[in-house]
């Protein structure tokens, strides 16, 4: 025997009704914002002291144009020679023998440690310390005077320093070797952050130490390295002022500066070099993002995604497939 039982119907619940939180101190922040904005665009517009006409007039003339050129001349230049010591200071960082590992050591340790002002001040006045550069047998003269001839010199070749050192040269050395420095470090970090299992897998399959880093580990720490790398190329840019006081003249700061004088607008020429430079970094930086997605292939999660449907369309064989992973 059953029993039956008449179960009420629920009632529907009625519709939540959502009050949005108040946030009076965002309209706050906002209104604070616009303000000092409007004030900033009225300065701007309004004082004499910027002198629109004058800069924009100046600020293309060919001397700065030139100064320009230069300026991305030792950018180049500076960087490639801090990249490729900074490489080769890593690998020593990295390495079994004591004596390499002291030696980068000891040059990172003083080249970060003194300011590129300095720097670039003390190498364009190397010619106080050496008049004149030879090359040949080391200590030649004191080896003749060991054996009795006050004369010998075994020396191929040599220049006066000034004719070779000169301010430019002074400038992308003082540069170069300091950013060496700093690259060492970052190049370090990022062969540290590749998995040391596939160095061993590398080298079971019969590779040598120089075929796993470039083939095995430096492309997979550009990941590491890419990021750092671009900050440091951005501040090597506006390092690049520093040589002015070496001086070199073929340098943006210096050709604004000599017009600013010149003329005396002084602060019409600053505003320019800050424009010249935000208008420089801004290229570097959709450089760097474009160089930091191509690296990131494959890293992450949508990355890992899209490579393991490549390798399900490729075992497939299906090319409809391959449109939908390319979207």
């Amino acid at each position: 025997m059953s029993v039956e039982t008449d179960s009420p119907e629920r009632a529907r619940p009625e519709p939540i009704r959502a009050v949005p939180v108040r946030r009076p101190g965002r309209w706050v922040a906002v209104a604070v914002l616009a303000v000092l904005t409007a004030m900033f665009v009225n300065m701007l517009v309004t004082n004499t002291a910027f002198n629109w006409t004058f800069m924009v007039d100046e600020m293309f003339r060919p001397p700065i144009m030139a100064g320009v050129r230069g300026t991305l001349l030792l950018l180049v230049l500076s960087m490639l020679l801090g990249i490729g010591l900074g490489v080769v200071l890593a690998i020593m960082r990295l390495s079994d023998n004591p004596v390499l590992r002291g030696v980068a050591w000891v040059y990172t340790w003083f080249f970060r440690a003194v300011p590129r002002l300095v720097l670039a001040i003390l190498f364009g006045n190397l010619g106080i310390l050496w008049a004149r550069l030879e090359f040949g047998l080391p200590f030649d003269r004191q080896i003749g005077a060991l054996f009795g001839v006050t004369d010998f010199e075994a020396r191929l070749f040599g220049f006066n320093t000034l004719d070779i050192l000169t301010g430019f040269v002074a400038g992308v050395l003082a540069l170069g070797l300091s950013e060496a420095a700093y690259m060492a470090e970052i190049v370090r970090a990022g062969i540290q952050s590749v998995d040391e299992g596939q160095t061993e897998a590398a080298q079971a399959l019969g590779m040598t130490r120089g075929q796993i880093l470039r083939r095995i580990v430096l492309p997979q720490a550009m990941r590491v390295i890419i990021p750092p790398t671009g900050n440091e190329t951005i501040a090597m840019l506006k390092d690049t002022s520093l040589v002015a006081f070496v001086p070199v003249s073929a340098e943006l700061f210096f050709q604004l500066k000599a017009v600013g004088t010149r003329t005396y607008q002084l602060f019409p020429m600053y505003v320019a070099a800050c424009l010249w430079y935000l208008a420089l970094t801004s290229v570097l930086l959709v450089g760097q993002y474009y160089l930091e997605r191509h690296f990131a292939k494959g890293h992450g999660r949508s990355g890992r995604a899209k490579l393991k449907l490549r390798g399900i369309t490729a075992e497939a064989g299906g090319g409809a497939g391959t449109e939908a992973v390319k979207s």
